[in-house]
């Protein structure tokens, strides 16, 4: 996420990621060393509408 350019804020086990630009934030948890399944497509998805990662 922080190669993507998002900031980070970690509040417990909870990584708050932010970009501005994008009016969303990423809130991903940890699950035995990886983000949870739902919050991996919701990432997707905005990665997706905002053309994130991409050869720009």
């Amino acid at each position: 996420m922080r190669y993507l350019g998002f900031d980070e804020r970690i509040r417990g086990s909870h990584h708050v990621y932010r970009k501005q630009g994008i009016a969303e934030k990423v809130n991903l948890q940890r699950d035995d060393g990886h983000a949870k399944p739902y919050q991996v497509r919701q990432f997707r998805r905005l990665a997706l509408k905002y053309r994130l990662g991409g050869d720009d």
